[in-house]
């Protein structure tokens, strides 16, 4: 089996890779199944004391979703493409161990939302980060949700109906990048803080966690409602498939 997620452990941190360097490390359902399975595994491994998620490769963490795949969505297939992201996106909520997102690259879409959900974020001065879904025709629902809990509402509006991506400074700024370092600085920085963290007392870190979600899962359960009513409607009125087709035409050509 193809093997799109990487798990190496150090000591008792674990470094989860994004493994598909070729197409910047979008994702697809395999690679979400396998993402799901590596988080319940090390949340379940009591060697394991905190976590980081890197991409591989020197140009992304992560573009989000793999349109290539969610081109052939239609209304029944974009509504039920939200069970995957409740399945992941769930796991990552209920970690009782601390998750670092080593960014080392551009994180895109769902891969920004992903970003969003760990707890601290080190990156470099080329990371840029964004909600671009509206530039290939997918209406945001979870992505929002996530933002507007850390951003606020003016900025959420910004980055949802713009499309734009913020460079690392911006993100820095407002607080959702923890550190800026050198590229060559980022896993490191990043164990290094896994290593204090992991060193905190396991149940205070535990109980942290799990109140830290309670605190947003009646609005994170409305959010996965209204999610699958939205790409129901979206992908069903064919206008997501034509911009994605459009999308990725317009990147083939550019590479040609």
């Amino acid at each position: 089996m193809d093997r799109f997620i990487l798990i190496d452990r150090q000591d008792e941190i674990a470094i989860v890779t994004l493994n598909r360097p070729e197409i910047l490390n979008a994702w697809h359902a395999p690679m979400r199944s396998q993402l799901v399975d590596a988080i319940l595994e090390l949340e379940n491994d009591k060697a394991v004391r905190a976590i980081i998620l890197t991409g591989a490769g020197d140009r992304a963490f992560c573009a989000g979703q793999d349109l290539n795949e969610a081109k052939s969505f239609d209304g029944d297939t974009g509504s039920a493409w939200i069970a995957e992201w409740e399945r992941l996106y769930g796991a990552i909520r209920s970690l009782t161990k601390p998750l670092i997102a080593a960014l080392n690259g551009v994180a895109a879409g769902s891969a920004f939302q992903v970003a969003l959900l760990c707890d601290f974020r080190i990156g470099h001065a080329g990371v840029r980060m964004g909600q671009p879904e509206i530039n290939s025709g997918i209406a945001s629902v979870t992505g929002p949700w996530i933002m507007r809990g850390i951003l606020g509402l003016a900025r959420t509006t910004d980055l949802t109906l713009t499309g734009r991506l913020m460079d690392a400074a911006e993100c820095h700024a407002i607080g959702i990048i923890n550190k800026i370092v050198a590229p060559e600085d980022v896993l490191q920085t990043s164990l290094s803080l896994a290593r204090e963290l992991g060193a905190k007392p396991p149940v205070a870190m535990r109980l942290d966690k799990q109140w830290l979600r309670e605190m947003t899962e009646v609005e994170f359960r409305a959010c996965l409602d209204a999610a699958v009513r939205i790409h129901r409607e979206a992908y069903a009125s064919g206008e997501t498939a034509q911009m994605m087709d459009k999308f990725l035409a317009e990147r083939a050509s550019r590479k040609a």
